[in-house]
């Protein structure tokens, strides 16, 4: 093992040992009796989102297989919040870092990847996948892809993964058992690390089931229905951070218990129910959370059932003031919002879908 090696890691586990655990949000709506909902806060991490625990996941998992060098450049194929994430830790171990992205991606995603250094390659087209492979050759250095790597990157029987820490959370609960975990899916790494730890841990932690929501312009859950690998979408979802036009390698339908569709409309509608909730503004992808698990909790006092739904706040709502905050933006996508907001407002105030 290099002398540089072993620097990285150590600097990446002191990245870890300064970042403390994420916050578990305890939600009481009066409507469900005995279903408290959790909220686990990935936006306080030190880059505001989920992606922190990829990023530093996937670091890790290149530089033990030997694939990243001092100096050497990492590259990934991402305009979002992996990225920011992978920026961060890059500058963190001294290395350049490109994120490929299409040129039409908005200049406050490039100032927020440039902040913690990282450098944007703009493409015409979309093909960023194989742009990325491209750059990472001509420069001699590492493409990260996530969305093959996301599912294998993370230890899902613990290390503090997001699950192992959900359930240590949970344990002095009153109900310390989850009844379900909601989530979405963008790489896949996320419910493949959930899915997999309620299986090996189901000894000891009971029941616990995953759901995964899809919003529109998602080929997942037709692929968690078909199997078909072969899907595709002549467009991308409006939920940034969830939902694929492709089937990405890191999904894995096998570890998922149920799949949920979920419109955009009450995905930002539900951003607006929440925000009343909690006091806070939340990104999209938490709104297609709480959407989801609002149905599941509806299901379980119709059935007469209860214990705990755990869903993420992903990221915070301060990224998104430009488009799901936005109405001009809403109306542009064609968003209406009211209708779905009432529905939504409706099923948290009386439990009844």
């Amino acid at each position: 093992m290099t002398t540089w090696t072993q620097a990285a890691l150590a600097a990446l586990e002191a990245e870890a040992a300064r970042s403390a655990d994420t916050h578990l949000i305890r939600l009481d709506l009066p409507a469900f009796p005995g279903i408290p909902l959790y909220f686990k806060d990935e936006s306080v991490h030190p880059t505001g989102s989920l992606k922190h625990r990829l990023g530093r996941s996937l670091f890790l998992y290149a530089i033990c297989n030997g694939w990243l060098k001092q100096d050497h450049p990492v590259i990934e194929a991402s305009s979002g919040s992996t990225a920011i994430s992978e920026a961060y830790f890059a500058r963190l171990l001294n290395l350049p870092f490109f994120a490929v992205m299409p040129r039409t991606t908005s200049t406050q995603k490039i100032a927020q990847i440039e902040f913690f250094g990282g450098m944007c390659h703009l493409i015409e087209g979309t093909d960023v996948y194989g742009a990325a492979q491209r750059l990472a050759h001509e420069r001699h250095g590492h493409y990260m892809d996530q969305f093959t790597y996301a599912e294998r990157a993370t230890d899902w029987r613990g290390n503090n993964n997001i699950a192992e820490s959900i359930f240590r959370q949970m344990e002095r609960e009153p109900d310390p058992v989850p009844r379900w975990i909601v989530v979405g899916a963008g790489t896949g790494g996320t419910s493949a690390t959930l899915g997999r730890y309620i299986r090996y841990s189901s000894v000891h932690h009971g029941d616990t089931r995953l759901a995964v929501v899809d919003p529109e312009h998602s080929v997942f859950l037709d692929y968690y229905e078909t199997r078909d690998a072969t899907l595709t979408l002549p467009r991308g979802s409006r939920i940034e951070g969830i939902g694929r036009p492709r089937v990405e390698p890191s999904f894995l339908p096998g570890v998922i218990d149920r799949m949920l569709r979920v419109a955009d409309a009450d995905s930002m509608a539900a951003l607006r129910v929440l925000e009343k909730l909690l006091g806070r503004r939340c990104g999209g992808s938490t709104g297609t959370n709480f959407v989801g698990a609002l149905q599941l909790m509806a299901e379980m006092k119709a059935a007469g059932e209860t214990g705990p739904v755990v869903t993420l706040i992903c990221d915070g709502g301060e990224r998104y003031a430009g488009t799901y905050y936005n109405d001009a933006w809403l109306a542009a996508e064609h968003i209406e919002v009211g209708p779905a907001r009432t529905k939504l407002a409706h099923l948290a105030n009386t439990g009844e879908i």
